[in-house]
């Protein structure tokens, strides 16, 4: 056999991320407020954007010139028009529990039961800050399973929402955050695994000689490490109620249901005119019209991310209406199980495009505000197959419960085979769990005696 050197073309396909990508995907994953304050920095940061309190007839003259002259698709403006809607003052609490907002993320992957035991274990083990607060060996011990199996259940946390979660130290947490937000910056590891006490206590000098970079670069590396959460899981911890506002509202209208989206924290953004004039003019300071084409750019790049950001949690809404059509005609007990792949293939994006979409998100429903997190409850097969979701299966519980005889309190058991003539499959123990989940107490709890 001889081998010999050579040159030789071969072409391959590769995903780039682009600032302008990384933007879009950052944008459709932010919550109202989140977007709000993030467009509020982006205005401070580009002078040629311009903040409309409402948005009328009037401005859009020359927003709508600058849009022919940039080429956006056709039915661009007439989607952002039609999307300044006045949204109704609802608030609803946010309550999520971490385990299902993990486990919903989790239902397409193809897991063993062995997998989803090692993993509903690990993810009970993850404390107020968001680490695992046991050795991947002491948790293999308690479950009676190899250590890899369980090291390599804990990894696949790390490529849910948060980002972060699942680790079992700051340095590991952060890292996660790091690969997936800054691919591209080495160095940025580097201050993560050797300087965190430097960037701490200011010590910049010794981090430059240390890594044998100057002063600007620890700069700029120690203000992206800031963007980094230390601790991802607090948002689902703690008693402190956050009030949010509806992103989109859901009416029936006739026999149908009609979706809305709306942004009221979000500001209307414009181009200047006069900046604009600038940078079209003949003979103007060249330094200037670069200065002011990239930052006219940049300003239309930013907003056909909002439009596509409301494009897409507007598709993904609408679909999931479609999935649930029974909740919305019917009520709670007629709730579906449903995952991220089915709205994806409906709506032709990815499934982490949907969980971006809905993270956060709230919706103003006639059957109350719900984050849109909530319709993608897990379930229990049923006898004709099509299964029935968690959440449909606790209000049959609570309804039961709510109506039985005092004196005859209905068990689990009996609630159980209340639900198989339903055709629900379940056993004794899982209504048992709904039961705790709904913090109603045992049938021994709940008899009364007569007097």
């Amino acid at each position: 056999m001889q081998m010999g050197f050579g040159l030789w073309q071969q072409q391959t396909q590769k995903l780039i991320l682009t600032q302008e990508l990384r933007q879009a995907i950052a944008i459709l994953q932010l919550s109202s407020f989140e977007l709000s304050q993030y467009l509020q920095q982006e205005m401070a940061e580009n002078p040629v954007m311009e903040w409309e309190e409402a948005a009328g007839a009037e401005g859009w003259g020359e927003f709508d010139a600058w849009l022919r002259e940039s080429g956006p698709d056709p039915g661009l403006l007439r989607s952002m028009r039609e999307s300044y809607r006045e949204p109704p003052a609802d608030v609803a609490a946010r309550s999520e529990n971490l385990e299902d907002h993990l486990m919903v993320q989790l239902s397409d992957l193809r897991l063993s039961p062995l997998e989803k035991r090692v993993l509903r274990y690990v993810i009970g083990n993850i404390d107020e800050r968001g680490y695992v607060s046991m050795s991947s060996a002491e948790m293999a011990a308690q479950l009676g399973v190899e250590e890899a199996l369980v090291e390599r259940c804990r990894r696949r946390l790390h490529g849910l929402e948060p980002l972060g979660i699942g680790a079992l130290d700051l340095r590991e947490c952060l890292n996660i955050q790091a690969r997936e937000r800054y691919p591209d910056e080495p160095g940025l590891k580097d201050l993560i695994d050797h300087h965190l006490q430097d960037v701490a206590e200011g010590r910049q000098s010794r981090i430059a000689q240390a890594l044998q970079i100057d002063l600007q670069e620890v700069q700029r590396l120690s203000d992206l490490l800031k963007t980094l959460d230390p601790k991802p899981g607090r948002m689902f911890f703690g008693d402190q109620v956050r009030f949010v506002i509806p992103d989109v509202t859901i009416e029936r209208v006739g026999g149908d249901y009609v979706v809305m989206v709306h942004d009221r924290l979000t500001p209307h953004l414009h181009i200047n005119p006069i900046y604009r004039r600038i940078a079209s003019t003949q003979g103007a300071d060249r330094e200037a019209k670069s200065y002011l084409s990239k930052k006219i750019q940049s300003a239309m790049w930013l907003i056909r991310s909002l439009e596509q950001r409301r494009q897409t949690i507007l598709r993904v809404t609408e679909a999931i209406v479609e999935l649930q059509r029974d909740f919305f005609d019917r009520g709670l007990e007629y709730l579906r199980p449903m995952t991220l792949r089915q709205v994806a293939e409906r709506v032709g994006v990815h499934e982490s495009t949907v969980s971006r979409a809905t993270t956060g998100k709230y919706a103003q429903t006639p059957r109350g505000v719900l984050e849109l997190k909530y319709f993608f409850s897990s379930g229990v097969q049923t006898r004709g197959g099509e299964g029935a979701s968690a959440e449909s299966i606790k209000a049959k519980i609570r309804k039961w419960i709510q109506e039985e005889d005092r004196s005859d309190p209905l068990s689990d058991q009996r609630l159980a085979d209340l639900l198989q003539q339903e055709g629900i499959r379940i056993s004794r123990r899982t209504v048992a769990k709904y039961r705790e989940e709904l913090r109603i107490a045992s049938s021994a709890q709940r008899r009364r005696h007569g007097s």
